[in-house]
């Protein structure tokens, strides 16, 4: 799934890392890359006050 697929699909963020960096990052691979990267689009969320929707890990 591309990641913008998983968004307008409403598969939620967590599935945009997975489709970029998955393989790097994912199923434990590396959680604070994907804290960082969560927490960076919550702010990006809040600032253009939007929400975050659901499953934002991967």
């Amino acid at each position: 799934m591309t990641g913008h697929n998983a968004m307008v699909n409403q598969a939620g963020f967590g599935q945009t890392i997975r489709s970029i960096n998955g393989s790097l990052e994912c199923d434990g691979k590396n959680p604070a890359q994907v804290q960082s990267r969560v927490s960076a689009y919550q702010r990006f969320t809040q600032i253009l006050g939007v929400p975050t929707g659901n499953n934002l890990y991967c």
